[in-house]
């Protein structure tokens, strides 16, 4: 292949450029060998000439076709050079905002100077198990890989992470640490990984400071080292530290600050605590103010402060020792602002004794005053002869006090360094680790000096290990392969290391000049030029003699010679030091006292005086004095070597951090910089490596898929691939050198896949050609026959047309010449008409117009007179209306005002709230009120009436008396004067009678203004009551409004609490999956403790410790007084220790409770003793008072009633021991029916019964002729009520009249004194136990009202917390409820015990006979005939008869539980009814509810619920048995709802399915538990399927051809030559997936699983599947593209068309698809305009903006035929989602759980129709 073939015309070119470093450019004209120029066109249309030297040979460089630039690989381009790297970084960082690109091994990250959100938790377990090259670059994948490596090779790693400052190196490190953290957590509760992370601020604080580069510079480099178990968890780190900048303490240059600490310390100096520090701002101290600004935009120094106090006290570190730590640096910051004063012309020096800051410094430290006074202003000299002082210059105590500061500071350093190595040290032995380099890269500045030599020193080392280990690899790589190779040339840099550490190199010479007495920088400086002049990689500058040049790798550097020498020694005054070592403070004085007795690591600085830290393990070396201490250069070379020591014996992996832009702005790429550190980094290195040799490489089938476009079609027809790729390449490349075929790739040199690329292209563009030419002249015969059939058309038309509008005009001819001749003859005859009817008119109108007027005269002359007439009628009228009308106006006028004054005051009062209250109150009453009294005084009325009536014929009789009395008188005697008197008394009379007359009218008038003014009243309240009403209606219709708008409310409210509610379960899935998870983890470490003891010791409960029991708040054992110990020890033992574990803080809950309750029980019962004590006094005094009166009356008749309660009370008790002795008859008949030896006991127990019967019978007697004496004593006493009784003082007895003697009347007498004496004892019992119950009650109902006050004011503190607090508060409260029910229930369990264990006893001693015979039977015979007898009922019993319930033994719950549980296979029962174990446990449940044993339903349950787990723990990672019992589990628990007896779940039973009903007990709480544990099992059933399904998703959804030759193939570089990856091709197909969906649908619904929670598992695993791919498809960029967007819909749609063919199509799976859908179609949609944006913008509705932004900047086109998409493009997009508040997270979490449900679905299955098949070996199982 000739150069002229590659430099052709359009041909595109990178040429030099001093601005942008290479520009690209196209040829224009085909270049010949020998011409002197090419010509080119630039990118802005400008034509240019191109030299070309003809000697050099030196063409431009070639650029790499569009399809590869902006590759995940550098090494994948074909063309290898500086411009096309510094290109590909350009375009990824710039258009693509990709930070991180591969170069081979090496990970190149770019610092965005922003915060991306690709860090996040869900991107670490995206990467997490991934192989390097299949997800897109970044630190992860790095981490990842180094993780992977470690775990497969059992080989130690090492991350080495380099760059300048400011390129993000320790961000770099930290996120790899924070991977390592979260992927290999500390197996323990330890956190180490937490304390491995919290290292991090501690570090930054005291070690990183701001530079004119970096906000946030590491000054130092740090090489952590993870340490990992043999189960690849963290156990601990540790910490190397290099080269820590100790000038920076004392010096900082302009815009620059102090390590953070001191500005940090500074902040929070106002602090109470750290008052004694007598610190103010940073601005007040030399030390930290010398750069100018003390502050960083953006950050809080005060806060920073607080996290690393809080990494200290994380850490372990003491809070004595943090506020040792904080003196120390407070007293650097006062030595730094020390004044000292010249004396004697500059020769000498002090300062004030009076100083301040000297005091503060003294007292910070505890050193003594005056001693630091002195000896910081006088040095000691010690001879041979002598020893003495000498004074020191200003500047001479300077440097003293600023070295000493540097020190203090150093040594505090490596003190912290130290305990952070002690803190995340661990005695566990570790099994290999993960080690992060941390350290500073190639450095050249204006001036550099000691440190920039250090520093490249250490990168010309690292650079060596890694071209070798480059070098390493390649050769590795050519050899897995089994091609030939030849020894590649690469840089060695082994000469430019000799020249600096060789013997009598730079560092030896160094160390001579610096034992010299009184050497100098100029001295060591001429023995370097007169050394090593002769070096190629040491020059001697031309204007310079005091600096020289080394060659680096990288670039040559100046250094300057001065200072090299003071850096190097590192001298501190020994008389300072030991000033500070007499230190009061321990930790002060220690800090110092290391240095010299022990040696550990010193540091080594990075400024004026430098020292290093190395691990502790090296041996010590004991120095004799100051001057023979090894120097910083000496122990820098040593711990560099102990460096490379380490990482040659581990794995590396390369990081290289590159710092785009000097202005630290986002997303700036200055193209000088980046091209400066990428040759310092050694990034171009690895591209020449790798260019030396085959840097492309190909599998043969990618390879074939390619470029077959250029293969014949008989080759392609070949079976073998690697065959027909070599007939291909053969026959197009010439020089077999220019590749290689490998065992699995093809080999290419540089270039090739380019110049192939040109050939794919050059035969696709002739193809085209070829397609154009073939459609175009196509097109062109296509549009000839089409107009030339359109002219023939147009011309027939156009004939046709012509002929019809001839024929048209002679026809309209010939029709107008008609029209015309009838039209004339139309006109002349309309004419003469026209004239006649117009004579005729005329005359008529004549004639008629003089009759009218003669006729209209008369009528005028008749109207004006009745006009006259009637206008003057109307005149007057009018005029007596007018006034009558403003009569009537004015009156209208006048009321209307006064009736609106009446009604404006009423409506006042209306309006006001008083008024309405009085109207609203009692207004019915108050009528109700008027009309009675209105009636009373109708009454009052009437009465007056009759009064009067009644006085007016009084007045008539004696009026008439006194007439009749008059006449007589005057007949009798005529007496003048009696007459005048009567005369006089009449007048008197009627003065009276006409008062009484007036009076009366006054009373009626009254009577009716009265009845007037409350008529009026009545009839006001009646119109107030209407508009009552009235308003009442209106208020009526607005509570209605308000109602429905409440209504609507309460619905959102409704809808916003549904949602809630799914929240809630969802979160509550969340903990049961949770307790699933730390119960597992329990069980796991419980077996590996078990493993590592294998001795007896401490017994620990069983891993089913929280089984049932506690689940279900019901625990195996009760107490009834816990202060009882040996009884509660006894009864644990008895049940046994499975079933008394219990968890111990609700039993110390439930022992808390029962104490409060015991002491309350004691306190109750002295005071009811006391109260009943003297109630015992009172009632005895009035029961004997009270019998002495009565004793001679009821005597007889207590003693009677005694008598027969007596009587009773043991009729009673025999009945009772009557029907226990039947029960345990019939029991133990039933149980012993098959043996005939016991008959004889069975016939001795009838005969008992016969003789209780016999004498119950005689009891029965006795009492009814005691109830007869009784009622004839009675009548008796009846009878003699009224007989004296001789004796008052003894009671009279019935048959008294009969002679008693005297002895026999004493006896009876003292019979009925003791008859008394019970009477009142039973009297008293009576009373008492009414007391009692009196009492109980009312404590009860105060109980009952305290409780009802504690929930109304928990309801109402409830009402005012948030949803979530009301969720939590609503447990608790649930919580406490149960525990008290629980508590009851123990202390009526208790009860029921002890009556059990009496009634027990009573039938031991009944059945003791029974007990002898039955003692000499044979277990083994009784088994036998039990089971025969089985069999036997088995068989005579017809299935009518079976009522659905199995019967079994307790002792044969194992085996139940063992055949039906736990050793029942799926298959076994895969031709019978589904879920048939749930319906067998079922009956066996009901039977056990039939029969009233709680013990056995509890002991059932739990065993049933223990057997699940126990099986599903076994087979945790088999579908077919999970989803085996998650049916059963779900049929178990729907049967226990279904015949519940809870009218809800039984609308759809029928007649005979109630009837299988429990009838004792509710299971709710068991139901609860049944689903606690149907949801764990459901996740443990999705758990599995995901497990299989997630490997197949990556590969079948997206890498797989489902169309076959759609996708086109890039070529991969380095891709998937990650050395984790398996040998083994993992690829699947879409049917693959498709199969396995069948498998797990058929599964489970063969085995009976509800199909509503078949359509949950499928949307939680296509839920999956979309995250999963989504995911995938945003983190690589080889899979975003148009034909990868094809697949995917291809594929979606075979999903689709599954779930439609499954009737799964409701489940809501498609919908979980749909960012999915919205991803592929975003592939295949136009990305050019605006339209397309808003397009897309309207289509991606379910991708958040980040989503959508990151598939554009990943989107690749397949071929050169496709356009990239634009930055202006994704700009244009980011504008237009603006608007959209999407969550800020990148990934889709496919971790994530959808909440499960488990409606009720009942079955239409009766108990009494299952059939239990032989092969479940359930034959000890009864039916009933």
């Amino acid at each position: 292949m000739s150069v002229s073939e590659l430099y052709t015309q359009y041909t595109r070119v990178w040429i030099p450029d001093p601005d942008e470093v290479w520009r690209s450019a196209e040829i224009i004209k085909d270049y010949k060998e020998g011409d002197k120029s090419l010509r080119l066109k630039l990118e802005d249309e400008t034509v240019c000439e191109y030299p070309i030297d003809l000697q050099g040979s030196q063409l431009p460089f070639l650029r790499n076709p569009d399809i590869l630039v902006g590759e995940n690989d550098l090494t994948a381009l074909s063309y290898l050079h500086e411009p096309a790297v510094l290109h590909n970084l350009k375009v990824r960082f710039l258009e693509s905002n990709h930070i991180y690109t591969y170069c081979g091994i090496v990970l190149v990250a770019i610092n965005p100077y922003e915060q991306l959100p690709i860090y996040e938790q869900d991107v670490i377990y995206a990467y997490s198990g991934q192989n390097m090259g299949d997800m897109d670059p970044h630190i992860f994948a790095v981490a990842e890989e180094a993780y992977k490596q470690m775990a497969r090779d059992e080989k130690n790693q090492s991350i080495i992470v380099s760059g300048e400052s400011g390129a993000g190196k320790t961000v770099s490190a930290k996120y790899a640490m924070r991977f390592f953290a979260t992927v290999g957590g500390s197996a323990s509760d330890t956190n180490i990984e937490t304390k491995v992370l919290a290292s991090s601020p501690i570090m930054e604080a005291i070690g990183n400071a701001k530079t004119t580069r970096n906000d946030n510079s590491s000054r130092f480099g740090k090489y952590i080292q993870i340490g990992f178990d043999k189960r690849y968890h963290i156990i601990g780190a540790n910490m190397r530290t290099y080269l820590l900048e100790k000038s920076r303490v004392v010096f900082q240059a302009e815009d620059e600050r102090n390590y953070h600490i001191f500005y940090q310390l500074c902040a929070s100096a106002s602090l109470p605590e750290f008052k004694d520090l007598s610190l103010t701002c940073a601005e007040d101290f030399f030390y930290t103010s010398q750069g100018g600004d003390t502050s960083i935009d953006g950050v809080d120094d005060a806060d920073d402060f607080e996290k690393t106090r809080h990494a200290f006290t994380l850490l372990g570190v003491k809070e004595s020792h943090q506020m040792t730590i904080f003196r120390i640096i407070a007293s650097i910051l006062h030595l730094g602002n020390l004044e000292i004063q010249a004396e004697r012309d500059g020769d000498a020096c002090s300062i004030s004794s009076q100083d301040e800051h000297l005091n503060n410094f003294c007292s910070l430290l505890g050193v003594e005053h005056s001693q630091m006074q002195h000896w910081l202003c006088h040095r000691k000299f010690v001879t041979t002869a002598e020893t003495y002082v000498k004074t020191m210059s200003v500047q001479q105590v300077v440097n003293a006090r600023n070295a000493l500061a540097k020190h203090i500071y150093a040594q505090l350093f490596n003190w912290i360094v130290e305990h952070v190595n002690k803190a995340l040290h661990t005695t566990i032995k570790q099994h290999s680790f993960i080690g992060v380099l941390d350290i500073y890269g190639f450095e050249t500045f204006e001036v550099n000096s000691f440190e920039q030599f250090c520093i490249n020193y250490a990168n010309e080392k690292l650079q060596q290990q890694f071209n070798l280990h480059v070098f390493k690899l390649e050769q590795e790589e050519y050899m897995k392969e089994q091609i030939p190779w030849t020894l590649i040339d690469f840089y060695d840099n082994q000469p430019c290391i000799d020249l600096i550490e060789a013997k009598l190199g730079i560092l030896d010479l160094l160390d001579e000049e610096c034992k010299v007495p009184k050497g100098t920088d100029q001295n060591w400086a001429q023995k370097l030029y007169d050394r090593h002049s002769t070096s190629q990689h040491f020059q001697k500058p031309r204007m310079s003699n005091t600096s020289f040049i080394v060659v680096h790798f990288a670039d040559k550097v100046e250094y300057q010679c001065e200072g090299f020498l003071e850096k190097n020694r590192d001298t501190v005054y020994e008389e300072q030091i030991n000033i500070l070592k007499a230190s009061k403070y321990q930790m002060v004085a220690d800090l110092f006292h290391d240095e010299k007795d022990s040696m550990p690591a010193p540091p080594a600085g990075k400024g004026t005086s430098s020292k290093i830290s190395i691990r502790s393990a090296r041996p010590a070396v004991k120095a004799a004095n100051k001057e023979h201490k090894k120097t910083v250069g000496h122990q820098f070379r040593n711990s560099l070597h102990l460096l490379m020591e380490t990482l040659n014996a581990t794995t590396p992996h390369y990081v290289r951090c590159i710092k785009p832009n000097d202005e630290k702005l986002p997303f700036k790429f200055d193209p000088k910089r980046a091209v400066q550190q990428l040759r310092a980094c050694g990034v171009l290195e690895t591209i020449r490596i790798s260019a030396a040799g085959y840097p492309s490489r190909w599998s043969y089938h990618d390879f074939l898929n390619r470029y077959r476009v250029l293969m014949k079609k008989r080759d392609i027809s070949k079976n073998d691939k690697k065959q027909i790729c070599k007939t291909l390449l053969e026959d197009l490349i010439k020089d077999p050198d220019k590749f290689q075929f490998g065992r699995t790739k093809i080999f290419f040199r540089a270039g090739q896949v380019a110049y192939l690329e040109k050939l794919r292209a050059d035969k696709f563009r002739s193809a085209t050609i070829m397609i154009q030419k073939t459609v175009r002249g196509w097109l062109q015969r296509l549009k000839y026959r089409r107009m030339r059939e359109a002219a023939v058309t147009i011309q027939r038309y156009t004939r046709g047309h012509l002929a019809r509008r001839l024929a048209d005009h002679l026809r309209k001819t010939r029709a107008a010449i008609i029209f015309q001749k009838q039209y004339r003859m139309l006109r002349i005859f309309r004419a003469f008409q026209n004239i006649r009817q117009a004579t005729i008119t005329i005359q008529a109108f004549a004639r008629g117009m003089f009759v009218r007027r003669v006729y209209h005269k008369i009528l005028l002359e008749h109207k004006a007179t009745i006009i006259q007439k009637h206008s003057r009628a109307w005149l007057a009228r009018k005029h007596f209306l007018r006034l009558r009308c403003a009569t009537v106006v004015l009156q209208c006028y006048y009321r209307r005002m006064k009736a609106k004054q009446e009604l404006k005051a009423l409506k006042i009062e209306a309006r006001s709230a008083e008024h309405l209250k009085r109207l609203n109150i009692g207004m019915e009453n108050k009528v109700v009120q008027l009309q009675r009294k209105v009636d009373e005084q109708n009454k009052e009325y009437k009465l007056l009436n009759e009064q009067l009536s009644a006085l007016t014929s009084a007045h008539s009789t004696e009026m008439k008396k006194l007439k009749k009395e008059l006449e007589r008188y005057q007949q009798n005697q005529g007496d003048g004067n009696q007459l005048v008197d009567l005369q006089e008394e009449i007048e008197s009379l009627q003065l009276e009678l006409k008062k009484a007359h007036s009076e009366r009218k006054i009373i009626e008038d009254a009577y009716v203004k009265e009845k007037d003014l409350l008529k009026k009243r009545v009839s006001d309240l009646e119109e107030e009551n209407a508009l009552l009403k009235q308003e009442k209606e209106e208020l009526n219709n607005r509570v209605l409004c308000q109602s429905e708008d409440e209504f609507a409310r309460n619905t959102v409210e409704e809808n916003l609490l549904k949602k809630e509610l799914e929240e809630e379960r969802s979160r509550y899935q969340n903990l049961v999956k949770e307790f699933s998870r730390l119960e597992q983890r329990y069980d796991n470490l419980r077996d590996e403790m078990t493993i590592i003891k294998q001795t007896p010791g401490h017994r620990r409960n069983p891993s089913n410790q929280s089984s049932l029991e506690s689940d279900s708040n019901y625990p195996s054992f009760s107490t009834s007084e816990i202060g009882d110990t040996e009884d509660a020890i006894q009864q644990v033992e008895e049940v046994g220790i499975e079933k008394a574990a219990m968890d111990m803080t609700v039993f110390l809950k439930l022992q808390k409770r029962v104490r409060e309750l015991e002491q309350e029980r004691k306190k109750l019962q002295a005071q009811l003793e006391k109260r009943e004590k003297e109630k015992e006094n009172k009632s005895s005094q009035v029961i004997e008072t009270k019998n002495e009166m009565d004793l001679d009356r009821d005597t007889d008749l207590a003693y009677n009633s005694l008598k027969r309660q007596e009587l009773e009370s043991e009729n009673k008790k025999l009945k009772n021991e009557l029907n226990e002795l039947r029960k345990a008859i019939a029991d133990r008949a039933t149980q012993n029916n098959s043996s005939n030896d016991i008959q004889d006991s069975y016939n001795l127990l009838l005969n008992q019964l016969k003789s209780a019967n016999e004498e119950l019978e005689v009891r029965k007697e006795e009492v009814l002729i005691l109830r007869t004496q009784i009622i004839n004593a009675a009548q008796e006493k009846e009878t003699s009520k009224n007989m004296e009784s001789s004796i008052n003082t003894h009671p009279s007895w019935p048959n008294s009249d009969k002679h008693v003697d005297q002895e026999d009347a004493i006896e009876a007498y003292q019979g009925v004194c003791e008859a008394n004496r019970l009477l009142e004892a039973q009297l008293q019992d009576q009373r008492r136990e009414h007391e009692e119950e009196v009492e109980a009650l009312k404590a009860q109902v105060e109980a009952m009202r305290e409780e009802m006050e504690k929930q109304q004011q928990a309801f109402f503190q409830t009402l005012q917390l948030s949803p979530e607090a009301q969720v939590e508060f609503g447990l608790q409260q649930e919580i406490t409820r149960l525990t008290n029910e629980n508590l009851d229930l123990k202390e009526l369990l208790e009860k029921l015990e002890k009556n059990e264990k009496k009634l027990k006893k009573q039938l031991k001693i009944y059945m003791k006979k029974v007990q002898d015979f039955e003692a000499t039977q044979a277990t083994v015979q009784t088994e036998r005939k039990r089971q025969e007898l089985t069999r036997q009922v088995t068989v005579q019993r017809k299935e009518k008869d079976f009522q659905g319930m199995l019967e079994y033994y307790k002792e044969d719950e194992p085996l139940l539980v063992r055949n039906l549980i736990t050793d029942l296979k799926p298959q076994t029962v895969s031709t019978t009814v589904p879920c048939l174990p749930a319906y067998i446990l079922y009956m066996c449940i009901r039977h056990a509810d039939y029969i009233n044993d709680d013990q056995k339903v509890h002991s059932l349950l739990t065993s049933t619920i223990n057997g699940i787990k126990k099986v599903l723990k076994k087979h945790n990672d088999d579908f077919q048995m999970t989803s085996f019992w998650l049916a059963n589990t779900c049929r178990l628990l729907h049967c226990l709802k279904q015949y519940s007896g809870d009218t809800g779940f039984m609308t759809q039973n029928t007649a005979k399915q109630n009837e299988h009903c429990l009838k004792n007990f509710d299971l709710t709480e068991y139901r609860q538990v049944l689903s606690d544990l149907s949801i764990q099992i459901y996740q443990q059933l999705i758990k599995i399927a995901e497990g299989m399904l997630q490997p197949m998703i990556v590969s079948a959804m997206l890498e797989n051809e489902s169309i076959q030759g759609l996708s086109g193939v890039k070529p991969m570089g380095y891709r998937k030559r990650s050395s984790s990856m398996p040998d083994g091709d993992n690829t699947y197909s879409l049917d693959a997936v498709v199969r396995q969906l069948n498998t797990f649908h058929s599964i489970m619904c063969e085995q009976g699983l509800d199909p509503e929670i078949i359509q949950q598992a499928f949307k939680q695993l296509f839920y999956m599947i979309n995250a999963v791919t989504l995911n995938n498809l945003l983190l690589r960029k080889d899979v975003c593209s148009w034909s990868t967007g094809m697949q995917l819909r291809f594929n979606i749609s075979q999903l689709e068309e599954w779930l439609h063919g499954k009737n799964l199509q409701q489940s809501g799976a498609a919908q979980t698809m749909e960012p999915l859908i919205q991803a592929a179609q975003l592939l295949q949609l136009k990305k050019k305009t605006s339209e397309d944006a808003e397009a897309i913008c309207s289509l991606c509705t379910s991708l958040t903006t980040q989503q959508i932004v990151k598939i554009l900047n990943l989107y690749t086109p397949v071929n050169e035929f496709e356009e990239r998409v634009t930055v202006a493009f994704i700009r244009n997009i980011q504008a237009h989602l603006q608007e959209r508040n999407d969550p800020p997270q990148l990934l889709l979490d496919f971790k994530y759980t959808f909440p499960v449900l488990f409606p009720f679905s009942p079955s239409s299955i009766t108990m009494d129709s299952i059939h239990i098949p032989a092969s479940l070996n359930l034959e000890f199982l009864n039916k009933v």
